[in-house]
């Protein structure tokens, strides 16, 4: 299983940076694109650069429902339709209708072909922890105010949780990861966690987009802390 950053607020030189997140995972049978960021045409071309075609993607998986982390959605789907979407049961009812139909506009950005209705992505509405594909799973809709799922990675050594923002909190991640075996890493934004002591045994932490605390985490972990960027790649 490998992940690399698509979309990060920063990237190596020869990518493009922007605000929000998105990192593809390869697996055995699967390609999966964990968010889109915001902007469709940096995703995309960095995409590209990286070795990667929407087309080969079979599986996306939204986080939440904030416009860093899903503005890419609609330019993305118009070039691959035939992809599963996985999505908290919470999204709007609007955003519902305009992923599983593919509507002419959606989160503001134009699909740039003609419509084919025939070829609709399958929608699933993510209420509780589950097995996604073989080795993947999700948290399920976590929070109060802001709905969130974040994915688990199942490798030989542990569990790897990839996360957008982390707004349901790292304790509320964890425990709900933890169903499946021992998180061993985890990366993607923090948001402004201070709950750095649940860090405490992991291999890797990958500290990215909203990360308020990057330099107490690494302070804290410094063999673990990794400070992750469009580009960034590791093979679990």
């Amino acid at each position: 299983m490998k992940l690399t950053v698509i979309y990060d607020n920063e990237a190596k030189k020869s990518l493009n940076k922007g605000w929000g997140f998105s990192c593809l995972i390869e697996t055995v049978g699967h390609k999966i694109l964990f968010d889109t960021g915001w902007d469709a045409h940096i995703l995309l071309a960095n995409m590209d650069k990286l070795g990667f075609s929407p087309e080969e993607i079979d599986i996306l998986v939204l986080s939440h429902q904030h416009w860093d982390h899903i503005g890419g959605v609609p330019t993305f789907l118009n070039m691959n339709p035939d992809v599963d979407v996985f999505i908290p049961a919470s999204f709007s009812a609007n955003l519902k209708k305009e992923i599983s139909t593919r509507g002419k506009q959606a989160g503001g950005l134009t699909f740039l072909k003609e419509i084919d209705i025939s070829r609709n992505p399958r929608l699933f509405e993510i209420k509780n922890p589950q097995e996604i594909c073989k080795g993947i799973y999700t948290t399920g809709e976590l929070g109060k105010e802001i709905k969130e799922q974040s994915l688990i990675l199942e490798s030989s050594e542990g569990l790897y949780v990839v996360t957008g923002c982390a707004h349901p909190g790292l304790s509320a991640i964890l425990d709900a990861a933890s169903s499946f075996g021992m998180v061993i890493g985890i990366v993607g934004g923090l948001h402004d966690s201070q709950e750095h002591d649940l860090f405490k045994g992991m291999k890797l932490i990958g500290a990215g987009h909203c990360t308020a605390h990057k330099e107490d985490i690494r302070m804290k972990y410094p063999d673990a802390f990794v400070d992750i960027f469009a580009g960034y790649s590791v093979e679990l």
